[in-house]
């Protein structure tokens, strides 16, 4: 790591700053690693020394490069709960509308076996539109949710291989004799 980034890490991060994307936040949990394996040992003790600025630096950067994606899941369920909620809308204002036209053709007599078909077939067919709308809103927020649900899976797979490295890192405790 240069002095440079160093020194941008211990800074923080900066608002104009464009965001980290994935490889970028591993680059710096490998750092991190790296660096802990490099660092010396305490003298009469298995701890290492490290630099604790730099270490919090790039821990709180990584901190606020991940929520984005935890923040755009949120998003996206509430966005396919508000779509959903606009397509039930609509489908109950096309069932209304349908049911209306219907109540209109059933009131002439001379066509009231016409105007109740109809009007089956009306509101048949806003309620397969309105299905068919929901199920591939579902679909296409599915779609989107599982590919938020890989990156995050990944980021977790990253910090506990990080974790993982750290522990087997410590040492055993010293054998006290009895």
């Amino acid at each position: 790591m240069t002095q440079e980034n160093e020194t941008q890490t211990e800074v923080g991060h900066d608002e104009h700053e464009p965001r980290a994307d994935l490889s970028d936040l591993q680059d710096m949990v490998d750092d991190l690693i790296v660096h802990l394996h490099e660092a010396k040992n305490v003298p009469l003790s298995s701890n290492a020394m490290v630099d604790r600025e730099m270490f919090l630096g790039m821990l709180e950067k990584i901190r606020a490069d991940l929520p984005d994606e935890l923040r755009a899941a949120r998003w996206m369920v509430r966005e396919r709960e508000a779509f959903i909620a606009r397509t039930n809308e609509k489908a109950r204002d096309l069932i209304n509308n349908a049911r209306k036209e219907a109540d209109e053709l059933v009131s002439e007599s001379s066509i009231v076996a016409e105007a109740v078909e109809e009007a089956n077939i009306l509101v048949r067919r806003a309620e397969g539109e309105a299905r068919l709308l929901r199920l591939e809103t579902e679909d296409e927020i599915e779609k989107k949710l599982q590919r938020v649900e890989v990156i995050l899976n990944e980021v977790v797979e990253q910090i506990q291989t990080a974790r993982d490295e750290l522990h087997q890192a410590r040492p055993k405790p010293p054998e006290v004799p009895i």
